[in-house]
């Protein structure tokens, strides 16, 4: 279950051109049991596998028109 208070934001519905970057260095920032609230328009798919291949954990949720997916280091 994901922590219901993320320790950082990253809204990427207003980043212009591809957010894969910022999202990167986000969840480089993360410390071992922080939690990173990823808010996107769509659902990132290609976003899983990549997550995965670094050692991260996801989950994700849609509320109303938005994404959630909540990223912690496993």
């Amino acid at each position: 279950m994901h922590d219901d208070d993320p320790d950082a934001r990253l809204d990427v519905r207003d980043v212009d051109g591809e957010p894969f970057s910022d999202i990167v260095a986000a969840i480089e920032d993360l410390g071992d049991r922080e939690t990173l609230l990823l808010v996107n328009s769509f659902e990132p798919e290609p976003l899983y596998s990549v997550l995965t291949d670094r050692g991260f954990d996801y989950e994700t949720e849609q509320a109303g028109d938005e994404w959630r997916v909540y990223i912690t280091p496993n």
